[in-house]
């Protein structure tokens, strides 16, 4: 009998409004130099945030996005397609086209609540709905400090329903020297959570 996971080929990421772009693009690039098909799909909340953390303008139009990230990281529109949160007839929309995994980064409470409680507003809520029922692995990388009772209860919900709840805490004990390695720790663990193999620091016990 074969136990080995399912490999992971397509990946839906979606940027919300919370902070910590820097997280979410740079694991949009680990993603596609690792060679995985990444479908993008962002809020408009996301874009000021973009700009604002990462000085990066997201078109408003889902084509002129990807044609603009397409160009950035050299890579096909086969590879990198990028979705209007109102595309209903998208892949992500369905369980019978789903990606492999999906990854919401960084995640904003306000989706946390939507994909906790099942209100599928927007293609975001609705590609992680799609991922809970149809048991894809589903990383939510969550954004807020304090954290309410609420916020709680929600992150909770969704661990129960089998998302996996990764908080970006970089660790120190690889004595990171800028911020762009504190920004890699917190990608290394997502990807280690999809059997994702990388080169961004050393394994634990490993020189």
């Amino acid at each position: 009998m074969n136990t080995q996971p399912h490999p992971i080929q397509t990946v839906t990421l979606a940027f919300t409004g919370a902070s910590g772009m820097p997280y979410g693009i740079r694991l949009l690039e680990c993603l596609l130099q690792s060679g995985k098909t990444v479908w993008l799909l962002y809020s408009q909340a996301a874009q000021v945030v973009a700009q604002q953390e990462a000085n990066l303008a997201l078109p408003s139009s889902p084509a002129a996005c990807q044609a603009l990230l397409c160009e950035k990281y050299g890579v096909s529109a086969q590879q990198l397609r990028v979705f209007g949160k109102d595309e209903w007839f998208a892949p992500p929309a369905s369980g019978t086209n789903p990606a492999d995994a999906m990854i919401i980064c960084p995640a904003s409470m306000g989706v946390v609540a939507a994909v906790a409680h099942g209100t599928s507003d927007h293609l975001i809520e609705r590609a992680a709905d799609v991922c809970l029922k149809e048991r894809r692995p589903l990383v939510v990388v969550p954004r807020e400090a304090p954290l309410s009772a609420l916020h709680l209860e929600n992150l909770l919900a969704l661990a129960r329903l089998g998302a996996v709840i990764l908080p970006p805490s970089p660790g120190f004990y690889h004595h990171p020297q800028s911020v762009a390695d504190l920004v890699d720790f917190v990608v290394a663990r997502i990807l280690d959570q999809l059997r994702i193999p990388h080169t961004l620091m050393p394994k634990w016990g490993e020189k």
